[in-house]
């Protein structure tokens, strides 16, 4: 399943010339505004922009239970929805790319939360599409945005469709933002690569369980492609449907 959840982010021993940050919360909030307003004081949410997002999008509307704490949730199909620092941390990272008009890819959108964050940033002239390989979850997630914004769906900013997300989604591409929500074991995907437009940014959890690393990886005005290691993370795997949920 293409969903993050995020169980620790340490330091590792070997890894400490990388200075990898240290986060830990786990805040319980009563509600939506609440839980941004932590956010803010532990500096995870920096930006206006990201703020705006945040509060605007409800959680409730997409976790099942305690959804304005800060910690991953099932949602089912073997699938959790993300902690909201770790939401907060995406949006942060990709805002550059989040203007008005831009185009997004939300590899393993799941409960369709992040997704419907980021057509918050892009705006009614963007696109956002979520992809995921359990047609069960997109249902799911549809029916969350439906009961959120379902405008969204109609004119199109949101597109939410069944599918391997490791191979993108070439009918809408090329992306100024691609985000992961699991980690790729066998390094990134190269239809993710070729499918990021130039001064585009994807942001993505890599390697082995128990040896993972957020990267940012950056694909220049001439398609050179730069990657930055930023920091330790616990998400699960970027695999196939079967291997996540067996029938």
């Amino acid at each position: 399943m293409f969903v993050s959840r995020r169980l620790s982010l340490v330091l590792s021993q070997a890894n400490k010339r990388q200075k990898f940050p240290r986060m830990f919360f786990m805040t319980q909030s009563a509600s939506n505004d609440e839980l941004i307003d932590a956010l803010k004081r532990q500096k995870v949410v920096k930006h206006e922009d990201v703020e705006r997002a945040m509060r605007s999008v409800d959680r409730g509307f997409y976790c099942p239970s305690n959804a304005y704490f800060d910690a991953p949730e099932s949602i089912g199909y073997g699938a959790t929805i993300s902690a909201p620092h770790m939401h907060a941390y995406a949006l942060e990272l990709l805002r550059d790319q989040l203007k008005p008009g831009a185009k997004v890819l939300d590899v393993g959108s799941g409960s369709g939360y992040l997704t419907m964050c980021f057509a918050k940033m892009v705006g009614p002239n963007g696109k956002v599409v979520g992809i995921d390989h359990i047609p069960a979850l997109v249902n799911s997630s549809i029916e969350n945005v439906r009961r959120d914004c379902p405008e969204y769906l109609d004119n199109g900013l949101i597109k939410l469709v069944a599918g391997d997300g490791r191979k993108g989604f070439l009918e809408e591409a090329p992306y100024d933002a691609i985000h992961v929500g699991a980690a790729a074991e066998e390094g990134v995907p190269p239809e993710l690569i070729q499918q990021l437009s130039s001064g585009g940014r994807m942001v993505i959890p890599l390697g082995p369980t128990l040896a993972q690393a957020l990267e940012q990886i950056d694909k220049d005005e001439k398609g050179y492609i730069h990657r930055k290691k930023l920091m330790e993370v616990a998400f699960v795997p970027l695999t196939d449907k079967n291997s996540q949920y067996p029938l």
